[in-house]
Protein backbone atom coordinates (compact mmCIF):
# COMPACT_ATOMS: atom_id res chain seq x y z
CA UNK A 1 0.00 0.00 0.00
CA UNK A 2 2.80 2.51 1.10
CA UNK A 3 4.11 1.73 -2.53
CA UNK A 4 1.48 2.50 -4.25
CA UNK A 5 0.71 5.59 -2.42
CA UNK A 6 4.53 6.71 -3.61
CA UNK A 7 3.93 5.53 -7.46
CA UNK A 8 0.70 7.37 -7.20
CA UNK A 9 2.82 10.91 -6.24
CA UNK A 10 5.24 9.54 -9.08
CA UNK A 11 2.18 9.94 -11.36
CA UNK A 12 0.75 13.35 -9.90
CA UNK A 13 4.33 15.03 -10.73
CA UNK A 14 4.40 13.57 -14.34
CA UNK A 15 1.03 14.84 -14.48
CA UNK A 16 2.06 18.27 -13.23
CA UNK A 17 5.10 18.74 -15.96
CA UNK A 18 2.65 17.29 -19.02
CA UNK A 19 -0.18 19.82 -17.95
CA UNK A 20 1.98 22.99 -16.54
CA UNK A 21 1.05 25.02 -19.84
CA UNK A 22 -2.53 24.27 -19.22
CA UNK A 23 -3.75 27.55 -17.38
CA UNK A 24 -3.93 30.71 -19.31
CA UNK A 25 -0.55 32.34 -20.16
CA UNK A 26 0.17 34.37 -16.69
CA UNK A 27 -2.07 32.99 -14.44
CA UNK A 28 -0.44 33.16 -11.26
CA UNK A 29 -1.16 29.65 -9.12
CA UNK A 30 -2.30 31.55 -5.76
CA UNK A 31 -4.45 28.49 -4.12
CA UNK A 32 -2.82 24.57 -3.75
CA UNK A 33 -5.72 22.24 -2.07
CA UNK A 34 -4.37 18.81 -1.19
CA UNK A 35 -7.67 17.05 -1.36
CA UNK A 36 -9.76 14.75 -3.24
CA UNK A 37 -9.25 11.81 -1.02
CA UNK A 38 -6.82 11.62 2.14
CA UNK A 39 -3.99 13.29 1.40
CA UNK A 40 -2.87 13.11 4.84
CA UNK A 41 -2.02 9.53 4.78
CA UNK A 42 0.72 9.72 2.54
CA UNK A 43 4.21 9.64 4.29
CA UNK A 44 6.09 12.98 4.53
CA UNK A 45 8.62 12.31 2.16
CA UNK A 46 5.89 11.89 -0.62
CA UNK A 47 4.21 15.06 0.73
CA UNK A 48 7.35 16.98 0.75
CA UNK A 49 8.35 15.53 -2.61
CA UNK A 50 4.99 16.68 -4.24
CA UNK A 51 5.06 20.08 -2.44
CA UNK A 52 8.34 20.59 -3.40
CA UNK A 53 7.49 20.28 -7.18
CA UNK A 54 4.30 22.70 -6.48
CA UNK A 55 4.69 26.99 -6.29
CA UNK A 56 4.17 26.60 -2.54
CA UNK A 57 5.74 29.61 -1.82
CA UNK A 58 3.82 31.69 -4.12
CA UNK A 59 0.78 30.68 -3.30
CA UNK A 60 -1.32 32.39 -0.23
CA UNK A 61 -3.25 29.20 0.30
CA UNK A 62 -2.10 25.93 0.88
CA UNK A 63 -5.12 23.25 2.10
CA UNK A 64 -4.65 19.82 3.28
CA UNK A 65 -7.86 17.84 3.59
CA UNK A 66 -6.78 15.47 6.73
CA UNK A 67 -8.28 12.84 8.40
CA UNK A 68 -8.38 12.80 12.55
CA UNK A 69 -6.70 9.26 12.54
CA UNK A 70 -3.82 10.51 10.67
CA UNK A 71 -2.47 13.93 12.37
CA UNK A 72 0.17 13.16 14.77
CA UNK A 73 2.65 15.92 16.27
CA UNK A 74 5.20 15.10 13.82
CA UNK A 75 3.08 14.81 11.00
CA UNK A 76 1.79 18.59 11.70
CA UNK A 77 5.02 19.95 12.56
CA UNK A 78 6.24 18.71 9.20
CA UNK A 79 3.42 20.01 7.17
CA UNK A 80 3.92 23.42 8.55
CA UNK A 81 7.69 23.15 7.63
CA UNK A 82 6.63 21.73 3.87
CA UNK A 83 4.56 25.56 3.93
CA UNK A 84 1.01 24.28 4.64
CA UNK A 85 -0.92 27.03 6.15
CA UNK A 86 -4.52 25.53 6.50
CA UNK A 87 -6.15 22.64 7.30
CA UNK A 88 -9.54 21.24 6.57
CA UNK A 89 -10.18 18.82 9.06
CA UNK A 90 -13.14 15.82 8.70
CA UNK A 91 -14.72 15.76 11.81
CA UNK A 92 -18.29 14.69 10.70
CA UNK A 93 -19.38 14.65 13.75
CA UNK A 94 -18.02 14.76 17.77
CA UNK A 95 -20.92 11.66 18.66
CA UNK A 96 -19.60 8.31 18.91
CA UNK A 97 -22.74 6.64 17.63
CA UNK A 98 -22.46 8.26 14.50
CA UNK A 99 -19.10 7.88 13.83
CA UNK A 100 -19.76 4.44 14.55
CA UNK A 101 -22.39 4.13 11.64
CA UNK A 102 -20.64 6.45 9.33
CA UNK A 103 -17.75 4.10 9.70
CA UNK A 104 -15.48 6.36 10.70
CA UNK A 105 -11.34 5.53 11.71
CA UNK A 106 -11.32 8.41 14.40
CA UNK A 107 -13.42 8.73 17.64
CA UNK A 108 -15.04 11.72 18.75
CA UNK A 109 -11.70 12.60 21.57
CA UNK A 110 -9.94 11.93 18.97
CA UNK A 111 -11.05 14.75 17.22
CA UNK A 112 -11.27 16.96 19.68
CA UNK A 113 -7.44 16.33 20.67
CA UNK A 114 -6.01 16.94 17.54
CA UNK A 115 -7.93 20.04 16.78
CA UNK A 116 -6.74 21.46 20.26
CA UNK A 117 -2.82 20.01 19.21
CA UNK A 118 -2.72 21.96 15.82
CA UNK A 119 -4.02 25.26 17.62
CA UNK A 120 -1.08 25.14 19.73
CA UNK A 121 1.10 24.18 16.87
CA UNK A 122 0.18 27.49 15.79
CA UNK A 123 -2.40 26.78 13.24
CA UNK A 124 -3.92 29.40 12.85
CA UNK A 125 -6.51 28.89 9.79
CA UNK A 126 -8.10 25.73 10.57
CA UNK A 127 -11.42 24.51 8.74
CA UNK A 128 -13.52 21.42 10.18
CA UNK A 129 -16.25 19.19 8.54
CA UNK A 130 -19.98 18.57 9.83
CA UNK A 131 -22.46 16.61 8.57
CA UNK A 132 -26.18 16.65 9.26
CA UNK A 133 -29.47 15.02 8.37
CA UNK A 134 -27.41 11.82 8.95
CA UNK A 135 -29.04 8.20 9.97
CA UNK A 136 -30.93 8.52 13.37
CA UNK A 137 -29.24 12.04 14.27
CA UNK A 138 -31.92 14.12 15.84
CA UNK A 139 -32.25 17.98 16.37
CA UNK A 140 -30.21 17.87 19.86
CA UNK A 141 -27.42 15.95 18.49
CA UNK A 142 -26.72 18.00 15.93
CA UNK A 143 -27.80 20.93 17.95
CA UNK A 144 -24.76 19.77 20.74
CA UNK A 145 -22.27 18.91 17.76
CA UNK A 146 -22.88 22.68 16.29
CA UNK A 147 -21.87 23.59 20.18
CA UNK A 148 -19.02 21.40 20.33
CA UNK A 149 -17.56 23.14 16.86
CA UNK A 150 -17.79 26.94 18.33
CA UNK A 151 -15.98 25.75 21.78
CA UNK A 152 -12.82 25.55 19.43
CA UNK A 153 -13.00 29.08 17.66
CA UNK A 154 -11.75 27.71 14.67
CA UNK A 155 -11.79 30.25 11.73
CA UNK A 156 -14.11 28.15 9.05
CA UNK A 157 -16.62 25.24 9.47
CA UNK A 158 -18.22 23.54 6.47
CA UNK A 159 -21.31 21.60 6.65
CA UNK A 160 -23.14 19.21 4.25
CA UNK A 161 -26.47 17.47 4.17
CA UNK A 162 -26.34 13.97 3.73
CA UNK A 163 -27.27 12.62 0.67
CA UNK A 164 -27.37 8.74 0.03
CA UNK A 165 -25.18 7.58 -2.94
CA UNK A 166 -27.00 4.43 -5.04
CA UNK A 167 -24.98 1.17 -4.23
CA UNK A 168 -23.17 2.26 -0.98
CA UNK A 169 -22.95 0.83 2.43
CA UNK A 170 -24.79 2.98 3.68
CA UNK A 171 -27.66 3.41 1.23
CA UNK A 172 -27.81 -0.18 1.29
CA UNK A 173 -28.70 -0.12 5.17
CA UNK A 174 -31.40 2.75 4.46
CA UNK A 175 -33.24 0.64 2.14
CA UNK A 176 -33.46 -1.90 4.32
CA UNK A 177 -34.60 -0.02 6.98
CA UNK A 178 -32.00 -0.48 9.80
CA UNK A 179 -32.03 3.29 10.51
CA UNK A 180 -34.65 6.37 10.75
CA UNK A 181 -33.63 8.85 7.75
CA UNK A 182 -33.86 12.57 8.57
CA UNK A 183 -37.02 14.14 6.76
CA UNK A 184 -37.19 17.43 4.95
CA UNK A 185 -38.43 19.19 8.10
CA UNK A 186 -35.79 17.99 10.53
CA UNK A 187 -32.85 18.67 7.88
CA UNK A 188 -34.48 21.83 7.36
CA UNK A 189 -34.82 22.69 11.20
CA UNK A 190 -30.86 21.49 11.56
CA UNK A 191 -30.15 24.02 8.72
CA UNK A 192 -31.67 26.56 10.20
CA UNK A 193 -30.42 26.53 13.67
CA UNK A 194 -26.54 26.16 12.43
CA UNK A 195 -27.13 29.24 10.61
CA UNK A 196 -28.66 31.16 13.38
CA UNK A 197 -25.82 30.01 15.85
CA UNK A 198 -23.29 30.25 13.72
CA UNK A 199 -24.63 33.72 13.19
CA UNK A 200 -24.24 34.14 16.31
CA UNK A 201 -20.84 33.26 16.98
CA UNK A 202 -19.74 36.26 14.73
CA UNK A 203 -19.27 33.67 11.09
CA UNK A 204 -20.26 34.66 7.63
CA UNK A 205 -22.31 32.98 5.96
CA UNK A 206 -20.68 33.04 2.48
CA UNK A 207 -21.76 30.13 0.66
CA UNK A 208 -24.77 27.78 1.09
CA UNK A 209 -22.45 25.12 3.18
CA UNK A 210 -19.81 27.46 4.10
CA UNK A 211 -18.92 30.02 7.15
CA UNK A 212 -15.86 31.54 8.19
CA UNK A 213 -14.70 34.14 10.05
CA UNK A 214 -13.78 37.43 8.73
CA UNK A 215 -10.66 37.43 6.16
CA UNK A 216 -10.83 33.48 6.10
CA UNK A 217 -13.60 32.39 3.63
CA UNK A 218 -11.72 29.51 1.38
CA UNK A 219 -9.79 31.26 -1.70
CA UNK A 220 -9.43 28.08 -3.11
CA UNK A 221 -13.10 27.57 -3.26
CA UNK A 222 -14.21 31.04 -3.88
CA UNK A 223 -12.16 30.57 -7.25
CA UNK A 224 -14.73 27.62 -7.81
CA UNK A 225 -17.47 30.19 -7.54
CA UNK A 226 -16.23 32.82 -9.97
CA UNK A 227 -15.05 30.94 -12.39
CA UNK A 228 -11.64 31.58 -11.93
CA UNK A 229 -9.05 29.03 -13.87
CA UNK A 230 -8.08 26.30 -11.69
CA UNK A 231 -5.53 23.19 -12.73
CA UNK A 232 -6.47 19.67 -11.13
CA UNK A 233 -3.67 16.96 -10.87
CA UNK A 234 -5.00 13.34 -10.06
CA UNK A 235 -7.39 10.67 -10.82
CA UNK A 236 -10.66 12.05 -11.47
CA UNK A 237 -9.53 15.61 -10.89
CA UNK A 238 -11.14 18.17 -12.73
CA UNK A 239 -9.88 21.60 -14.40
CA UNK A 240 -11.36 24.72 -15.38
CA UNK A 241 -9.55 27.54 -18.21
CA UNK A 242 -12.30 29.43 -18.52
CA UNK A 243 -13.62 28.20 -21.82
CA UNK A 244 -13.58 24.31 -21.09
CA UNK A 245 -13.46 21.66 -18.77
CA UNK A 246 -11.74 18.60 -18.30
CA UNK A 247 -11.52 15.34 -15.97
CA UNK A 248 -9.13 12.72 -15.37
CA UNK A 249 -10.18 9.25 -15.76
CA UNK A 250 -11.21 8.00 -11.83
CA UNK A 251 -9.86 4.54 -12.42
CA UNK A 252 -6.47 4.63 -10.43
CA UNK A 253 -4.35 2.37 -11.86
CA UNK A 254 -5.12 3.70 -15.76
CA UNK A 255 -4.54 6.97 -14.81
CA UNK A 256 -0.97 6.06 -13.07
CA UNK A 257 -0.21 3.86 -16.75
CA UNK A 258 -1.37 6.32 -18.87
CA UNK A 259 0.79 8.91 -16.92
CA UNK A 260 3.66 7.32 -16.38
CA UNK A 261 3.53 6.33 -19.71
CA UNK A 262 3.19 10.48 -21.31
CA UNK A 263 -0.22 10.80 -21.29
CA UNK A 264 -3.13 12.34 -19.40
CA UNK A 265 -6.07 10.54 -19.72
CA UNK A 266 -8.80 12.95 -19.94
CA UNK A 267 -12.09 14.04 -21.18
CA UNK A 268 -13.00 17.37 -22.53
CA UNK A 269 -16.12 19.29 -22.94
CA UNK A 270 -15.99 22.85 -24.55
CA UNK A 271 -18.78 25.14 -22.45
CA UNK A 272 -21.58 26.95 -24.56
CA UNK A 273 -22.52 30.24 -23.80
CA UNK A 274 -26.14 28.71 -22.30
CA UNK A 275 -23.83 26.29 -20.15
CA UNK A 276 -21.34 28.88 -18.74
CA UNK A 277 -24.65 31.22 -18.21
CA UNK A 278 -26.53 28.49 -16.02
CA UNK A 279 -23.09 27.81 -14.47
CA UNK A 280 -22.72 31.41 -13.42
CA UNK A 281 -26.20 31.12 -12.17
CA UNK A 282 -25.76 27.62 -9.97
CA UNK A 283 -22.74 28.44 -8.54
CA UNK A 284 -23.42 32.25 -8.11
CA UNK A 285 -26.91 31.71 -6.38
CA UNK A 286 -24.90 29.64 -3.61
CA UNK A 287 -22.63 32.72 -2.14
CA UNK A 288 -23.19 35.48 -0.33
CA UNK A 289 -22.13 37.56 -3.29
CA UNK A 290 -24.89 36.55 -5.94
CA UNK A 291 -25.13 36.94 -9.36
CA UNK A 292 -24.62 39.98 -11.77
CA UNK A 293 -28.39 41.32 -11.58
CA UNK A 294 -29.15 41.34 -15.96
CA UNK A 295 -32.18 42.05 -17.57
CA UNK A 296 -32.82 38.60 -18.27
CA UNK A 297 -32.19 37.39 -14.35
CA UNK A 298 -34.49 40.04 -13.30
CA UNK A 299 -37.49 39.37 -15.62
CA UNK A 300 -36.96 35.23 -14.30
CA UNK A 301 -36.37 36.06 -10.81
CA UNK A 302 -39.56 38.23 -10.51
CA UNK A 303 -41.88 36.07 -8.72
CA UNK A 304 -39.21 35.21 -5.83
CA UNK A 305 -38.03 39.11 -5.49
CA UNK A 306 -41.48 39.81 -4.76
CA UNK A 307 -41.52 36.96 -2.63
CA UNK A 308 -38.60 37.98 -0.37
CA UNK A 309 -36.98 34.87 -1.53
CA UNK A 310 -34.56 36.52 -3.79
CA UNK A 311 -33.16 40.08 -3.01
CA UNK A 312 -30.78 42.83 -4.50
CA UNK A 313 -28.32 44.76 -3.61
CA UNK A 314 -25.56 46.53 -5.50
CA UNK A 315 -26.73 45.23 -8.30
CA UNK A 316 -26.81 41.86 -7.74
CA UNK A 317 -29.44 39.25 -7.07
CA UNK A 318 -28.68 37.05 -3.70
CA UNK A 319 -30.86 34.48 -2.06
CA UNK A 320 -31.85 35.23 1.26
CA UNK A 321 -32.29 32.71 4.31
CA UNK A 322 -35.60 31.64 2.75
CA UNK A 323 -34.67 31.47 -0.46
CA UNK A 324 -31.81 29.11 0.55
CA UNK A 325 -34.27 26.54 1.79
CA UNK A 326 -35.70 25.84 -1.82
CA UNK A 327 -32.33 27.36 -3.80
CA UNK A 328 -32.66 24.34 -6.11
CA UNK A 329 -36.30 25.16 -7.88
CA UNK A 330 -34.68 29.02 -7.75
CA UNK A 331 -31.55 27.94 -9.60
CA UNK A 332 -33.70 25.53 -11.96
CA UNK A 333 -36.27 28.54 -12.71
CA UNK A 334 -33.12 31.14 -13.35
CA UNK A 335 -31.29 28.62 -16.15
CA UNK A 336 -31.60 28.84 -19.72
CA UNK A 337 -32.79 26.10 -21.44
Amino acid sequence: MLEMRSLYVDAVLKEYELQRGYLPEGEPIRTIYLGGGTPSQLANKDLERLLRALPVEQAEEVTIEANPSDMTEAKLKAWREMGINRLSIGVQSFDETILALLNRRHSSKQAKKVIRLAQDLGYDNISIDLMYALPNQTLEQWQADVQTALTFDVQHISTYCLSYEPGTPLDNLRKKGLFREADDDLANAMYAYLCTRLKEAGYVHYEVSNFAKPGYESRHNSSYWDETPYLGLGAGAHSYDGASRQWNVANLRKYMSEILNGNVPFKREKLTQTERYNERVMLGLRTSKGIVATDELLRKAQPYLATGKLRVMDGKIIATQEGINILNTIITDLMRE
